[in-house]
């Protein structure tokens, strides 16, 4: 009995031990599974950053023709889209008052050449004949009123007879006199020389000035380029400072866009870009930014970027078309990144998308979500590069937001995938047709690995 007793009492014991401990294995094991959560694999990859934003086609140099005198059109020798060299007629207004007035101007400058002409071949000789003539008169005088004094002096003549003589004497000098200014006069350097010559002048003036007036009656290409805009036609009676065509002269190729000043660090003079004309989607081409405007917009808060072509231009641009502009602002050819969501601040722990510095990422390690600190680099709107602090290979929180210390796993494909779809048939919250990722002023960043 007493064996028996012991028997009794020990075996319902033993069961109860054993079932007190399989209980607790299993609370345990509810207890202690780990998480399942979305991990990223680091690896080493390009990473680019681009800048995107509108422009358009700049025109070199639009110059807006008119005529400089008021009068009736003849004839519009060009249309829009002609293109026109430079001196090449684009109006012609009725001229025939103004050839009128030239061919008079012309006709008067013919007069003072000959009269010019005349001074030079016969004024001067005849001048010097004169002159001769006057000084043999003048000797002649001298001698007569020697001869007279002496026969007044015998009482041969009168004292009338001798003031006579005296008179005659001084006649002579006078005509004399006026000869040497004449003679003077049609020289070279001469009065009469001078001012035949300077009306000779003041005729080819005239002329120039009607042949400017008739040459205005004509407007010509100020240089080689393509008519935009036409507003005239013939018979109209247009006016002095009206403009009657508008002219894009040709020059370099240049596009202009405003990009909002907070983008302005990421700009430098030599980035290359990628360009699409709206139009023709399908034709791509290539321009690097030239100049950034050294000021800011007041009220726009943009600055005005100029991209000049690569390469020939492409037959399709058109004056103020507008483009899709993608510059890249920055590369690296091979780099560990994350994703941005997957950075917490190394301050408090929070996610972050602003910090290019010291940061903490959660990496998966044995079975646990581990705080690692890290040096970040080259950050896009999505993505972040990692200078320092991780190796290939190792995995990532993409949930920066998991308590650090905490059991977890990575989601397998198939609860990836369940996840994914879940996400799928959730509808996002409205953005007001507006991209998450779309900046103000219609400028935005993309990027590619």
């Amino acid at each position: 009995m007493p064996a028996s007793s012991s028997s009794w009492w020990t075996r319902p014991r033993w069961w109860l031990i054993a079932a007190v401990v399989l209980l607790g294995l299993i609370a345990a094991g509810l207890w202690g599974r780990a998480q399942a959560v979305a991990v990223i694999t680091v690896a080493s990859q390009p990473l680019v950053r681009t800048l995107q934003f509108t422009g358009r086609v700049k025109t070199p140099a639009r110059v807006d023709v008119g005529v400089t005198l008021t009068g009736r059109v003849q004839q519009v020798r060009v249309r829009e889209g002609d293109v026109v060299a430079q001196g090449d007629a684009l109006i012609e207004l009725e001229a025939d008052e103004w050839r009128a007035a030239w061919l008079q101007a012309q006709a008067s400058a013919q007069q003072a050449q000959a009269r010019l002409g005349s001074v030079q071949a016969l004024a001067l000789p005849s001048a010097e004949a004169t002159l001769a003539q006057a000084e043999a008169t003048v000797l002649q005088a001298e001698r007569d009123l020697a001869r007279t004094r002496e026969l007044v002096a015998q009482q041969f003549y009168s004292q009338a007879r001798l003031d006579e003589a005296q008179r005659s004497v001084a006649v002579a000098r006078a005509q004399r006199d006026a000869a040497r200014v004449q003679v003077q006069a049609n020289r070279p350097q001469g009065a009469e020389r001078a001012g035949s010559q300077a009306q000779l002048a003041a005729a080819k003036a005239a002329v120039e000035v009607a042949r400017a007036k008739l040459d205005q009656a004509t407007v010509r290409a100020p240089g080689p380029g393509r008519v935009l805009v036409r507003s005239v036609e013939p018979g109209q009676i247009v006016q002095a400072g009206k403009s009657l065509l508008t002219l894009s002269v040709d020059g370099p190729t240049e596009l202009v866009a405003q990009v909002d000043e907070r983008y302005l660090g990421q700009l430098q003079v030599g980035q290359r870009a990628a360009v699409l004309a709206d139009a023709y989607p399908a034709q791509p081409f290539e321009a690097v930014v030239d100049r950034l405007a050294p000021a800011v917009n007041a009220q726009s808060g943009a600055v005005e970027v100029t991209l000049r072509l690569q390469g020939e231009r492409p037959a399709f641009l058109r004056e103020d078309m507008t483009l899709s502009i993608e510059v890249v602002t920055a590369r690296e050819a091979a780099v560990l990144a994350l994703p941005l969501q997957a950075v917490r601040d190394a301050a408090d722990g929070a996610q972050t998308r602003a910090s290019d510095g010291r940061a903490t990422v959660l990496v998966l390690a044995d079975g646990r979500a581990q705080v690692r600190e890290v040096t970040l680099g080259l950050r896009t709107l999505d993505q972040v590069a990692v200078r320092s602090g991780l190796r290939a290979g190792e995995q990532v929180l993409l949930d920066p937001t998991v308590t650090p210390g905490t059991r977890v796993r990575a989601l397998t494909q198939a609860e990836s995938a369940q996840q994914n779809a879940a996400q799928k048939a959730t509808p996002a919250p409205s953005q007001g047709g507006v991209s998450r990722d779309r900046a103000e002023g219609g400028i935005s960043q993309t990027f590619s690995r």
